[in-house]
């Protein structure tokens, strides 16, 4: 978690952040990796972006589903982080494919969020250095949330989100289409 500034930053965030970055995010995410064995340095200790980042999104809407965000003040900042994440689409292919300024892309978010003018600036500029990588946080929730939508369709009661949880995790950070199949292994098998 980023600790820069505490002063300026809005506790409502908190319940989101932790989510996403401690337990059942990227803390979660992460240390089942690094335990997985037979798996080279390379994959125990890196990752896809898409994969890990959409993760982290998927584990903040988990935190809906079992019952956090338990008042309107944390569900605001739950919804402010979708925000932010709608927000980024935009801005990241503003820079990077119509040419929006650094200001222009500041001015965008400033005025379609409640986020502070440091972590807007912040984010901006990681977005500058980083093309696609804001994109890449979104396609990795989709495609989590598309793979668990089939899943429990077709599993219909057999469907156990626990065992979902094991299947996309249980390999480490996979490019999405190794994450696709494995899913529909998983449903596969599980159909038998």
């Amino acid at each position: 978690m980023n600790t820069y500034d505490l002063k300026s930053r809005p506790l409502y965030e908190v319940e989101a952040l932790s989510l996403h970055e401690a337990v059942p995010g990227h803390h979660l995410q992460i240390a089942l990796q690094q335990e997985l064995e037979g798996l080279p340095k390379f994959r125990r200790y890196s990752g896809f972006t898409a994969f890990t980042e959409g993760w982290g999104l998927y584990a903040e809407r988990l935190g809906l589903e079992s019952g956090f965000y338990t008042d309107p003040y944390s569900d605001f900042g739950r919804l402010t982080y979708e925000m932010w994440r709608a927000l980024r689409l935009v801005v990241d292919t503003g820079m990077h494919f119509k040419g929006w300024t650094r200001q222009q892309a500041i001015d965008y978010m400033a005025a379609n969020s409640a986020l502070t003018l440091l972590n807007i600036t912040n984010e901006v500029d990681r977005y500058i250095a980083w093309p696609g990588q804001a994109l890449a946080y979104k396609t990795g929730e989709l495609k989590i949330r598309e793979l668990r939508t089939q899943a429990e369709k077709e599993l219909g009661p057999r469907f156990d989100i626990r065992r979902f949880h094991d299947v996309v995790l249980g390999s480490g950070a996979v490019p999405l289409l190794v994450l696709e199949d494995n899913v529909r292994r998983y449903i596969a098998e599980e159909r038998r």
